[in-house]
Formats: C-alpha cells, sequence, structure tokens
C-alpha cells in the first residue's frame, strides 16, 4: 500500500515579503544602512534578479497591488535621487566634481539596473513615463558649458539608458500617446547626434580614451529612433526627417529607411486622396 504524501502549500506571502523587502534596499528607499553602504543595495539587487529569474512564483507575487505600489515607489525615488545629484553637479567646485561624478555614476547604475528589470515585471512604462518628463531637464545640466569636455562617461550612460527607453517605445512594449513620442525622440535625437562625432573624435584625438558608443549601441540606437519615427503621426516625421537631412550629421542616425518609408506613404496618400476626389466628382457629373 503506498503511502500518501502531504505537499505543503507554498507560502506565497514569506516569497512577497522578501521580494518587497530586497525590493526596498534595491532602490534606496531604505537609505543607506550602516556599515554595510553600497554593498547591501548591490546585494539586494542580485536577490531581485535572481528572484526574476528562478522564482516560478514571482508572476503571482507581481500581480499583487502592495509590490506594484513599492516598486513604484522605487523608481520615483532612483530617478529623484538621479535629479538631486545632477543638479548638484552645477553647483560643485572643480575639486568636488571627482566625487559628484563618483556619486551620479552609482545612480545612473541603478537606472540602468531598473531598466534591465523592469520589463520582466512588466512595468517598464513606469519608467519610460518618468523619463519622458525628466528628458529636458536632463539635457539641461548636461549641455551646461561647464561639463562641454568633462563627464564623457556620464555622457554615455545616459545614451545607454536613453537607448532601453526608446526601444520599448519604438517596439512597442510600452505604449505612450503620439505627443509623448514625440517629445522624447525631439528631445534626444539631436544629442545622440551630436555626441557621436563628439566622441569618436576624442578616440582619434587622445590616446586610450575609454568613453565611446560602440558598434552595438550604435546599431541598437538607430533601429529604435528608426522604429519610433515610423510610429509617429505623418506630419511629426516630416518634422524630423526635414531637420535630419538639414543637419550636417546626416550619416548617423542613418534614417534613409524612414524618410524611404515615408515618401512612399505620403504619395500613397496623395494619390488616394486624388481618386477620392476623381470619384467624388464623377459621382455628382452622373447625377447631373
Amino acid at each position: 500500500m503506498s503511502k500518501k504524501v502531504n505537499i505543503k502549500p507554498v507560502d506565497l506571502s514569506t516569497t512577497k515579503d522578501v521580494f518587497v523587502s530586497a525590493i526596498r534596499f534595491a532602490v534606496s528607499i531604505e537609505g543607506p544602512c550602516f556599515p554595510f553602504g553600497d554593498e547591501l543595495r548591490i546585494s539586494a539587487q542580485e536577490q531581485v534578479d535572481y528572484m526574476l529569474g528562478e522564482d516560478g512564483d514571482i508572476k503571482i507575487i507581481l500581480a499583487d497591488d502592495e509590490v506594484k505600489s513599492v516598486v513604484r515607489m522605487g523608481v520615483y525615488n532612483i530617478i529623484n535621487l538621479f535629479q538631486v545629484d545632477l543638479s548638484s553637479l552645477l553647483l560643485d567646485t572643480n575639486l568636488e566634481l571627482e566625487a559628484a561624478g563618483n556619486r551620479i555614476m552609482k545612480r545612473i547604475s541603478d537606472l540602468e539596473w531598473m531598466c534591465n528589470v523592469l520589463p520582466k515585471m512588466d512595468l517598464m512604462k513606469i519608467f519610460v513615463s518618468k523619463w519622458v518628463v525628466i528628458s529636458s531637464n536632463v539635457l539641461g545640466i548636461m549641455e551646461d558649458k561647464k561639463f562641454d569636455h568633462v563627464m564623457w562617461g556620464l555622457k554615455v550612460k545616459l545614451i545607454e539608458v536613453t537607448c532601453k527607453v526608446l526601444e520599448a517605445v519604438g517596439y512597442g512594449s510600452v505604449i505612450l500617446p503620439a505627443p509623448c513620442r514625440v517629445q522624447l525622440l525631439k528631445t534626444w535625437f539631436p544629442y545622440v547626434r551630436k555626441m557621436k562625432p563628439l566622441l569618436d573624435s576624442n578616440a582619434i584625438e587622445e590616446t586610450g580614451f575609454p568613453y565611446k558608443m560602440d558598434e552595438y549601441l550604435c546599431q541598437a540606437i538607430e533601429g529604435a529612433i528608426l522604429s519610433l519615427v515610423l510610429t509617429l503621426p505623418s506630419n511629426d516625421q516630416a518634422d524630423i526627417l526635414a531637420e535630419w537631412i538639414n543637419s550636417r550629421e546626416i550619416g548617423y542616425p542613418d534614417l534613409s529607411e524612414a524618410f524611404e518609408v515615408w515618401c512612399y506613404r505620403s504619395k500613397s496618400a496623395k494619390r488616394r486622396l486624388v481618386e477620392g476626389l476623381d470619384d467624388h466628382s464623377d459621382a455628382s457629373d452622373s447625377s447631373t
């Protein structure tokens, strides 16, 4: 006679508590925890990564309103801390700039981490929507003359984070209204177009210059921008393509494909309009 095996139900509440606690430390909601400092934050991020990849019950937990609320709070907290530290760069003296730069690089590392984990939670829209709102302010600070020849690592990291946002919107995993898509593209497209030749020039002039947009990043940015342009209303496409054609940096990103598609769609729309008018005119003539 076989023995009956008692299977204990999975205690989702315990898993949820561990996940929520890890999120809170990972996104600095709990603040610094001495003497562990950054080690605890990084360890918590690794714990979240592990649970999202290995824990089969995590999808059930992610549907919980409390979990979503903590994640949302974490996104806002990380972005707000990033904005505060970025704004403080304008006030720091040249002697303080190196320490401030190290601090802001930790913040943007957290932003990168969030861009990697949020899609696994189907919550990337929270980050994208907030990034669209702050982008103009971020670039307003980064394009201050004080940073013309410094902070290259931060500038590249900003492009990498923005690439994640552009991919999410351009490929449809995050749906934004057309005005938000236009704002996102018009804010970052000129910056990327300007930074690429500057970084390439520095790499040529300065031996061992470590900051660059590598081939993978260049292709990812170009593909995301191309896809995003094609999602825009025709008039907005025309504005962006006209600016691209008139710019000196027409080589990158290459929007030739988007331009060809726009031309084809415009001709098709014009032809359909003319055919529609002709049909209407013929119908009027026959009725008389």
